[in-house]
């Protein structure tokens, strides 16, 4: 240090033994004797110091010979030797005594001896060495000693954890008053790194508020700390900005752990293993927590690359090597194996229990309190769910390793942890298998509890959601049933407005949330059932269903009064864009959770006297925040002064039983099924009744659903033949499940049925299925106008509602055919097409992508638009979901295929992708003036059944989106003969000019008439047509002629023929 003049130096230390005639006190119960030893180590050391100018081959094996006085008597011999050689008359001497900061530098950094001993030392060397150093006569030695200071309070193991943190942050924010960038740019970036460090493990203060703090420190840095300029500190930076994001709380859960991988893909570009092995190894580590906490991306496949990158830092982290890093990773490594979705549920928690007893043999409480107690929370956890040994076994160690963390993790010094395994305890409560059941259920209540006292939504929306949907099936055991309604019901209120805080992340993060958080609506339904309250019920149901279909409609729907249409057109053109460029973007429950899994975070590193010591932040795709910018100016600009409540993304306001209600006419009944494990709920509205009807079926008739669904499936997937053989079989079973002729009792007064189905209910034809024994008689016989579809009550009320089609020619958009090999659907459309003025139609190979979409704007016009092709439900991707144009199909061996084109794989062949009509795609689509989208294809209203949210994915979905009040769908691969006949039909009444018929009435009139039609009958109708060519004619009677040579034979009776299309939406 500039301050140390060497030859004062080494005389002030050479008078350490003289100068006093008794040495200076140390302590009652210091023997005076071994006070001697400890002056005379204190010498010899400071000695080799000068001496050596800090060589530590010199200092390190002598601190090595005496780690023994390496204790905190050390650290007050040291203190008052100081003071008492301190002369306010000799500034030399005193500066001299600063030699005292190279021992605290050396000890903070040594290897050896008792680390919580060797920091404490190191502290007081610092304080003492700061009473010369002062801020005004040596600024930047100040700075310096401040820095360290501060690294070594954020090391500290002894005191209050809380209070030495706060230490640190004042002890750096001292330093950076002298470290400024422009004067000390290096300094500056590293203080701002260790200063995010010290934030992002703050205890005191918000924690949301920490960890903006630390990422702004990092950012700070990394202005400075660039990739070509500081390589190292670069990626060091870039690593603990991960870790900030890691474990944000503030902005969208999903785009923040994005945020955090690519900061550890970029810290890894310079962190390699052959270069960097330590650092490398750390960078995998924390990867590997943040693909463990992934939400976007497969959750299996990403617990792998998690499991993976633990892996990979084990090859370097040895325990021989590195044994806290190691212990640190065992433990991650203990977290995936708990939560790991691949291999066998009961080897994973072996593993992880396996992983989590070997850091403990490093991780003890005396020497690592903290993760001590981290890594018993997490053993607990994988007791919890342990499915080997015996269960009450298994819950008694659970409930004993939280208890043993709690002794660590107090609500003092840990609140966020002590909450965490509050939660985690009231869990193995809640499902202990010994002691008094009444009381565990107490137990298990009072930590929930006091988890919430800590887990609030403001500061921990996700975890008090946690907490509060444990609190409520605690309460539900104990049948408190009003205060697990009231507990349930503030957790839902919780996740919706996660939800809403949803931008950046979009439909794919809301629907991760969807799925994880529907045990919450169901309880809550259920809850609500058990008290007969049918209306909440109802109400929850809603709730739960199509919500980011709900969302996005109401976006752009939802004009708030006093906002002009150009205004509310201008803004929904912005919206357009932001869906657009989330769509083009890379994409990459436990009742108690694990807590966060160990970072590592950096560096304190210390800082030499007169240290001779730049990337560009990580990647922030700025076009979305620039856009997104742009957007919430204009809504402050131009909504706001209208609606000050208003935001972009705002979620939507739940509907109420008496808004259900109004949206049904005289004469129309609404029924909304929901699936439970335990039973199948149907909820009957009318106009004009008080409250919903309520039905239920027992557990066995939801278990046969299950297994009518999976067999239906099974079959549809790998044998048509089988399939449609068994349709009639299938439908008459279903209605034998359902409580059909009870509800059918209660509509006797009702002519038209909405149907909102659930889950596995959405494959099904209502209108099709079987009443009684009588053949050919029908649910949707009951209704004379007809049985309608909806994703949910809400998609009903924000679908756009276009007047009637009687009277006057309509603007029609078709595509006719693209592939070639459909031969009726050239005679459907060339029939239709006579009905409407003007008619855009793309025939065959003219129907390509790139052709379609110059077409777009004639699209927007169409007051009906008709695809007449094949349509292909991607069972395993549904949003790949797609109709196929001209020149989509890949032929085996083809250039595309080897070329590995983007592409659709179905049982009909491969598609390429590109020159499909995708269901992304279909949501870009905007058709303000559509009043009917007709899709005459296969498979265009299956919904995906496999995720539990009941989020409505079908090419249907797409198009509501888009703008139509109507949508005609298919729930399988149809016929194209028939579908040619129905379709035909179908439109001639639904455009017949002497009565204003519904596309619902039209449907069903043209199902009946298919289905009850005599090959007679048909010829007849073929014959008197006005819309069918006289060619097209003939080709329809010989296909009738040569098929069935019985005229009074109804050739199209199966529901196979005539089911398959539904009316969904207006």
């Amino acid at each position: 240090m500039s301050c140390i003049a060497e030859e004062s130096a080494v005389r002030a230390i050479d008078e350490l033994s003289s100068k006093h005639e008794s040495p200076p006190a140390i302590g009652e119960n210091t023997d005076p004797m071994n006070a001697e030893d400890y002056r005379s180590f204190l010498q010899e050391l400071l000695q080799a110091i000068i001496a050596s100018n800090n060589n530590r081959q010199v200092v390190y094996p002598l601190l090595a010979r005496h780690q023994d006085k390496l204790d905190l008597t050390f650290a007050e011999v040291a203190t008052q030797w100081f003071n008492s050689q301190l002369d306010k008359n000799q500034s030399e001497r005193n500066q001299a005594l600063t030699s005292i900061f190279y021992l605290a530098v050396d000890l903070y950094q040594f290897p050896l001896g008792n680390r919580a001993n060797n920091l404490e030392i190191a502290i007081a060397c610092y304080g003492e060495a700061l009473q010369v150093c002062t801020r005004d006569a040596f600024p930047q030695d100040w700075a310096t000693t401040q820095y360290n200071l501060g690294n070594a309070y954020s090391d500290r193991i002894r005191g209050e954890r809380g209070e030495n943190l706060e230490e640190a942050i004042a002890c750096y924010r001292g330093a950076l008053h002298v470290y400024t960038r422009d004067a000390f740019p290096q300094e500056w970036a590293m203080t701002q790194n260790n200063l995010g460090n010290a934030y992002s493990d703050r205890i005191r203060g918000e924690r949301g508020e920490n960890l903006e703090e630390a990422i702004a420190c990092y950012r700070g840095a990394l202005h400075v700390y660039t990739r070509d300029a500081f390589p190292q500190e670069w990626a060091m930076t870039q690593n603990n900005l991960g870790n900030a994001y890691r474990n944000r709380i503030r902005g969208e859960r999903g785009e923040n752990l994005e945020e955090a991988i690519a900061c550890y893909g970029e810290a890894l570009q310079v962190r390699t293993r052959d270069a960097f092995p330590q650092d490398w190894a750390m960078t995998q580590n924390n990867l590997g927590n943040a693909y463990r906490n992934r939400i976007r991306g497969e959750r299996g496949e990403n617990l792998e690359e998690a499991i993976a990158c633990y892996g990979e830092a084990l090859q370097v982290r040895t325990r021989d090597a590195f044994p806290q890093q190691w212990a640190t990773t065992q433990n991650n490594l203990g977290t995936a194996y708990s939560d790991r979705i691949r291999g066998e549920r009961g080897e994973n928690l072996e593993a992880a229990i396996a992983c989590y007893r070997e850091a403990l043999h490093v991780y003890t409480r005396d020497a690592f309190p903290q993760q001590w107690a981290t890594t018993q929370n997490n053993l607990g956890n994988a007791y919890l769910y342990r499915i080997r040994g015996e269960r009450g076994e298994n819950l008694e160690e659970a409930i004993a390793c939280y208890r043993e963390a709690l002794h660590v993790y107090t609500r003092d010094a840990f609140p966020q942890q002590w909450a965490m395994t509050q939660n985690n305890l009231g869990t193995a409560y809640l499902y202990r298998i010994r002691g008094e059941r009444g009381e565990n259920l107490e137990e298990a209540i009072a930590c929930y509890r006091g988890a919430l006292q800590v887990r609030t939504r403001d500061a921990f929306p996700q975890d008090n959601a946690e907490t509060l949907f444990n609190l409520g099936l605690a309460y539900r055991d104990a049948s408190q049933l009003h205060d697990a309604y009231d507990t349930f019901k503030e957790g839902i209120d919780t996740v919706e407005l996660i939800r809403s805080g949803i931008i950046e992340g979009g439909e794919a993060d809301r629907q991760k949330l969807a799925e994880e958080w529907n045990k919450l609506y169901r309880h809550t339904v259920e809850v609500c059932l058990e008290l007969e309250q049918y209306a909440a019920a109802l109400e929850y149901v809603e709730r739960s269903k199509a919500r980011n279909l709900v969302e996005l409609l109401a976006a752009i729907r939802l004009k708030p009064d006093g906002v002009s249409a150009q205004v509310w057109e201008r803004y929904c053109q912005l919206h357009e864009q932001w869906l657009q460029l989330q769509q083009n973007r890379p994409q990459n429950g436990n009742p108690g959770p694990t807590f966060s899994a160990s970072d590592d975070g950096e560096a304190r590193q210390v800082r030499r006297p007169h240290p001779g010591d730049t990337a560009t932040p990580a990647p922030n795709r700025p076009t979305l925040a620039q856009l997104r910018q742009q957007i919430d100016e204009f809504v402050e600009r131009e909504i706001a002064p209208h609606d000050k409540q208003f935001r972009f993304g705002q979620g939507v306001q739940p509907m109420e039983y008496g808004e259900i209600q109004a949206l049904l006419g005289e004469g129309t009944a609404l029924l909304e099924w929901y699936l439970t494990a335990d039973a199948i709920h149907g909820f009957l509205v009318t106009r004009h009744d008080d409250g919903p009807q309520h039905f239920a079926t027992d557990r066995a008739a939801a278990t046969a659903l299950t297994e009518l669904t999976d067999e239906y499936l099974k079959n549809y997937i790998h044998s048509q033949k089988n399939w449609r053989a068994k349709l009639p079989e299938v439908l008459q079973r279903l209605a034998a499940i359902l409580p059909l002729q009870e509800i059918g009792a209660k509509l006797s007064n009702c002519d038209e049925l909405i149907v909102i189905p659930h889950r596995n209910l959405h494959l099904f034809p209502f209108h099709a299925l079987p009443l009684g024994e009588t053949p050919g008689q029908y649910f949707g016989d009951l209704f004379s106008r007809g049985i309608r579809y909806a994703p949910s009550s809400q998609i009903l009320h924000l679908s756009v509602r276009q007047g009637n089609v009687a009277g006057s020619p309509l603007p029609l958009f078709a595509i006719q055919n693209p592939t070639g090999d459909l031969p009726y659907t050239d005679l459907e459309v060339q029939a239709i097409s006579k009905n409407f003025a003007p008619a855009q139609i793309l025939a065959g190979e003219t129907a390509t992508k790139p052709t379609f979409s110059t077409q777009k704007d004639v699209l927007k016009t169409a007051a009906v638009a008709h695809f007449s092709c094949h349509g292909l439900f991607d069972f395993s991707q549904p949003r790949k979901s797609a109709l196929i144009l001209a020149n989509a199909r890949i032929e085996t061996g083809s250039t595309s295929a080897s070329k590995g084109v983007r592409s659709i794989r179905s049982r009909r062949g491969d598609f390429d992708a590109e020159a499909c009509f995708t269901l992304p795609e279909i949501f870009d689509l905007r058709l303000p003036n559509c009043r009917l989208v007709s899709l005459s294809a296969c498979e265009t209203a299956m919904v995906d059944i496999q995720q539990t949210s009941d989020e409505y994915i079908s090419l249907v979905a797409g198009f509501l989106f888009a703008g139509a009040p109507n949508v005609l769908g298919t729930l399988w691969a149809v016929n194209d003969f028939s579908t040619a006949l129905l379709t035909v039909r179908f439109y001639e009444l639904f455009l017949s000019r002497e009565s204003d018929v519904s596309v619902a009435v039209a449907l069903k009139t043209a199902q009946t008439w298919l289905r009850e039609s005599t090959v007679g009958d048909l010829l007849k109708w073929v014959e008197d047509s006005r819309s069918i060519d006289s060619e097209e004619k003939k080709k329809l009677q010989n296909y009738l002629d040569l098929d069935w040579l019985d005229l009074d034979e109804t050739p199209f009776e199966s529901p196979y023929f005539w089911a398959g299309f539904t009316a969904v939406g207006q």
